[in-house]
C-alpha cells in the first residue's frame, strides 16, 4: 500500500515537472500613451500635496488684498527670489501670498529681513492645518 502510495506522489510531482518546465510567461512590451499636460498635472497636484501636507514650518506673508494684486506680487516675487517657492492662498476676502517653507523660525527670519528689503509689509506665519 505504501509503495503504491509513494508511486501515485512520484507521478503528480512528475507531471507537475514537467508541466512547469512547458509553460512560457509572455514576454511583450507595453506601450503607455499619454498627454504631456497629465504628467504637469502630477507634478503640480505633487508641489500641493506637499505644501499642505507640511504645516508645521514656517512661512512668509507678503501680500493680502485682491486676486489680481496677488498674482502680479506672486510673479513678481517668483522673478526677484527664484529659490524661494511662493503660492496664493484665498481666505475670504482676501488673496494672501505666502512664500517659503522653512523649517526653524531661525531659517525663516533670515529670508524674512532678505524679502523685506523688497516688501516692506510682510509677516512672518505658521499656518495651522
Amino acid at each position: 500500500m505504501r509503495i503504491l502510495a509513494l508511486r501515485k506522489a512520484f507521478f503528480i510531482s512528475l507531471t507537475f515537472c514537467i508541466s512547469y518546465l512547458n509553460t512560457n510567461a509572455q514576454d511583450g512590451n507595453i506601450t503607455v500613451k499619454q498627454d504631456s499636460k497629465f504628467e504637469q498635472f502630477l507634478n503640480e497636484k505633487r508641489k500641493t500635496n506637499i505644501s499642505n501636507a507640511i504645516n508645521e514650518r514656517y512661512k512668509i506673508q507678503i501680500f493680502s488684498g485682491e486676486s489680481e494684486k496677488a498674482k502680479s506680487t506672486l510673479n513678481a516675487f517668483r522673478q526677484e527670489f527664484r529659490e524661494i517657492e511662493g503660492t496664493i492662498f484665498f481666505f475670504t476676502p482676501n488673496y494672501k501670498v505666502w512664500v517659503g517653507n522653512f523649517k526653524t523660525r531661525i531659517d525663516a527670519e533670515r529670508n524674512l529681513i532678505e524679502i523685506r528689503k523688497s516688501y516692506p509689509n510682510v509677516h512672518l506665519i505658521r499656518p495651522n492645518k
